[in-house]
């Protein structure tokens, strides 16, 4: 048995480079050869995951536990696809271009899947599947967007600390206290910190 134990997590997470194509967002973007990005290395750019039994999330300790931990009051759902979405076209186009907030995203896939991109610290794309039973929290501060893939669907819990307020700000925003807070924590500090990288 003497295999490392396989990280549940990456049964509904999965990340990886994704190559300059100006083909349909929705598809995977694979490069050529592909080139998988670890949980571990999410992390290092302040990406949080879980994996949690999406059936259950009513009664589900494990996330309320987060919740108590993280501070995070608030829960709505969000269900993205043609049919319940009203200005689908418009949302989906929105929710791609490249933005920050200056509070956490907080998403938990409850049903479907979809694809966050966040950029590494030399400004690459990662996409992120997250499929249901993934969570993930981007920190304030990080340039991302968000499509669906080629199934169309997913019902998120959207999570917040508070009121929430879903106020995207399309890049540049560089000069909010938000940014400049992700940069000294996840990216200045870590620039002479890249052997890691080459060896997960």
């Amino acid at each position: 048995m003497g295999a490392p134990e396989k990280d549940p997590r990456e049964e509904v997470l999965q990340a990886w480079y994704m190559d300059d194509s100006d083909a349909d967002q929705r598809l995977p973007h694979h490069k050529e050869p592909k080139e998988f990005v670890s949980l571990d290395q999410l992390a290092e750019l302040g990406v949080l995951s879980w994996r949690l039994d999406a059936d259950n999330y009513e009664a589900d300790e494990e996330l309320k536990k987060i919740r108590e931990d993280r501070g995070y009051s608030y829960l709505d759902f969000c269900e993205v696809c043609p049919e319940k979405l009203p200005n689908y076209e418009e949302k989906i186009k929105n929710f791609f271009e490249e933005h920050l907030h200056t509070d956490e995203e907080i998403r938990y896939c409850v049903a479907g899947s979809g694809y966050f991109d966040v950029r590494d610290r030399n400004d690459k794309w990662i996409r992120v599947w997250v499929k249901k039973g993934g969570m993930i929290v981007l920190p304030a501060g990080i340039y991302h967007r968000f499509t669906l893939d080629t199934d169309n669907y997913i019902k998120a819990m959207r999570l917040f600390v508070g009121d929430p307020i879903w106020t995207p700000f399309n890049r540049p925003h560089d000069h909010l206290p938000a940014r400049k807070e992700y940069l000294k924590g996840f990216v200045e500090n870590e620039v002479g910190d890249s052997s890691v990288d080459a060896a997960a």
